[in-house]
């Protein structure tokens, strides 16, 4: 588990880490469970034991609470983003509900290390009885008290590995050493895994109960794979290097652990569901080349999100609140009307310039090319290079050509030709090239 360090000079708060787009980064095992707006945690003491904090969202998991500060109390230098591990709270107050409490904000009290006892004061709106419900749920299940013991248990058994116990174990067989005992280990390991995935899929439920399980099954094994050396004789066989790449592959699209929902983010649902995805469209869009189509997006996310399915709603509004965000991707419309997701970083400039090098090569001044051609050159999806060529046309790089064999662009040479002599034949610039790749051709 990540150390942390404590924020202020009373110590209670750890901080919290957060991504770019301001979402807690979650812990391995841990799962976010409820999400509410406005909240302060505050103390009772008379001096305060601690430093309130206003203004925030507070973030319930399985393992902590964490209250993130809103944008519009970012001001303040000294609300940084805070967590309080759920293992540290030792009581909780009952609510009583009376007629003064129907008079003031709704309040949770409970104690922390059995010193100080926290406020937290709910002044935004949210459902505030199903989070008390979802706070007393995660405490009393004590997550964290299994995360130790598996942890535990995976330390004892590797010291147990690595230190000699003779030629026979504890139930009386033989012990074995060398490289068949590696085998037969790694047999063993597989085995277990297989067993796991036939018991997984036997129904849904069964499904659903071993989720936990099987994403960090597929955790270990991507990190086994990550780690290994890409050759091991120079050069390896070509078979099973693309079945190892496939598998990787299959590894790092596990998908979210964590995905925001309705029923945990309430009120704030598009704006929790913004962030997130901010986060996860990193890696599809260095995969794409840094602009991907809004319809490929919905793919990815919702294979990512599992069973909590998203409508193209969803997922149009949390792109466009990326405009009151400081996140590092945009959404983007096309003349055409076709809409992607790209990163702020990506440069038309450049893409302009790589085009103008494809379509001024010699071959490409006779032939021309198409949306294919230029997404091997652009190395992005053949969509994408399309609405670019379109572009490029649009600003007067490029020409088309509609013929029986499809669109074709080549480079727009009439900037180049003197309208007063249209029959001089240059033999200088990119027009003198178009000459001499001609002249091969007739030749």
């Amino acid at each position: 588990m990540a150390s942390e360090s404590r924020i202020g000079s009373d110590g209670l708060f750890n901080t919290a880490e957060v991504t770019t787009s301001g979402r807690p980064v979650l812990r391995r095992n841990e799962v976010e469970c409820f999400l509410l707006s406005s909240v302060d945690l505050d103390s009772e003491d008379d001096p305060p034991r601690f430093t309130p904090l206003r203004s925030g969202n507070l973030i319930l998991t399985t393992h902590r609470l964490i209250w993130i500060p809103s944008s519009q109390s970012n001001a303040n230098t000294s609300s940084l983003p805070s967590s309080l591990p759920l293992s540290s709270i030792t009581h909780i107050f009952s609510h009583k509900k009376s007629i003064k409490s129907m008079f003031h904000s709704p309040r949770i009290r409970f104690q922390v290390d059995s010193l100080v006892v926290v406020t937290v004061v709910f002044r935004g709106k949210g459902d505030f009885d199903g989070f008390l419900t979802k706070l007393w749920e995660c405490w009393r299940g004590r997550a964290w008290e299994e995360d130790e013991k598996s942890e535990s248990e995976a330390s004892s058994g590797s010291g147990a590995g690595t230190v000699a116990q003779g030629l026979y174990g504890n139930d009386g067989t033989v012990r074995m050493v060398g490289l068949a005992g590696i085998l037969r280990k790694e047999q063993e390991q597989w085995e277990s895994t297989d067993k796991s995935l036939q018991d997984a899929f036997q129904d849904l439920n069964a499904l659903m109960s071993k989720a936990k399980e099987m994403v960090s099954l597929a955790e270990k094994m991507r990190q086994k794979l990550l780690s290994a050396p890409s050759s091991q004789n120079g050069g390896g066989d070509d078979e099973e290097m693309g079945s190892k790449e496939e598998m990787q592959q299959w590894m790092l699209s596990v998908g979210i652990i964590s995905p925001v929902t309705k029923e945990s983010a309430g009120a704030l649902y598009h704006q929790e569901l913004s962030r997130q995805l901010a986060d996860f469209v990193r890696i599809p869009l260095e995969q794409a080349g840094g602009m991907i189509s809004l319809t490929d997006m919905y793919y990815h996310f919702n294979r990512a999100r599992g069973t909590e399915l998203i409508s193209p709603d969803d997922l149009w509004q949390a792109c466009n609140l990326w405009e009151k965000f400081d996140v590092p991707v945009m959404l983007r419309k096309f003349d055409s009307g076709v809409k992607v997701i790209q990163n702020k970083s990506h440069s038309d400039e450049e893409v302009m310039s790589r085009i103008r090098t494809l379509v001024t090569k010699t071959e490409t001044l006779r032939t021309g090319v198409t949306a294919s051609d230029a997404a091997l050159t652009l190395k992005i999806a053949p969509a994408m290079a399309k609405e670019h060529l379109l572009s490029a046309e649009t600003k007067g790089l490029l020409c088309r050509d509609m013929s029986p064999d499809g669109l074709r662009f080549y480079f727009n040479l009439f900037p180049e030709i003197d309208p007063t002599d249209l029959h001089l034949v240059k033999d200088i610039g990119t027009y003198g090239e178009w000459v001499k790749a001609t002249s091969l051709l007739s030749v």
